[in-house]
């Protein structure tokens, strides 16, 4: 399996994480009850709850660029395509915990370094 394949599989298991971590979170702070109904009228999740659901939710959004650009480039993969997927995933692995302790600079470097990763894929394709 190669580098970029390898590495969106990682990326799908840390969205599952940041998953798990996010309901956890909600759960701590609104009850299940509420949660497991139509989720309809639910408060507005606040503090670390509130950033692991964006934080998930940003994973999922990158996730569905980044696997399709990994799946497209067969026969394509190159040293600089490693590196994009290398990028991509050490940098969403670091944004999560970031986000969650709430280091806004630093998350928004990170989310950078992940764009960049993405769009070295990209190139590789055009």
């Amino acid at each position: 399996m190669s580098v970029e394949l390898k590495l969106l599989v990682w990326s799908t298991a840390l969205a599952l994480i940041q998953m798990v971590i996010a309901v956890f979170a909600a759960i701590a702070q609104v009850g299940l009850s509420p949660l497991v109904g139509n989720r309809e009228n639910l408060p507005t999740l606040n503090g670390w709850a509130g950033r692991a659901q964006r934080a998930h939710r940003n994973m999922l959004e990158s996730l569905v660029i980044f696997a399709p650009l990994v799946a497209q480039f067969t026969g394509k993969a190159n040293a600089a395509t490693a590196l994009g997927a290398q990028l991509f995933f050490w940098a969403r692995h670091a944004y999560a915990p970031v986000y969650l302790v709430g280091v806004p600079w630093l998350r928004s470097t990170f989310w950078g370094v992940s764009l960049i990763g993405l769009l070295q894929i990209l190139f590789q394709l055009l």
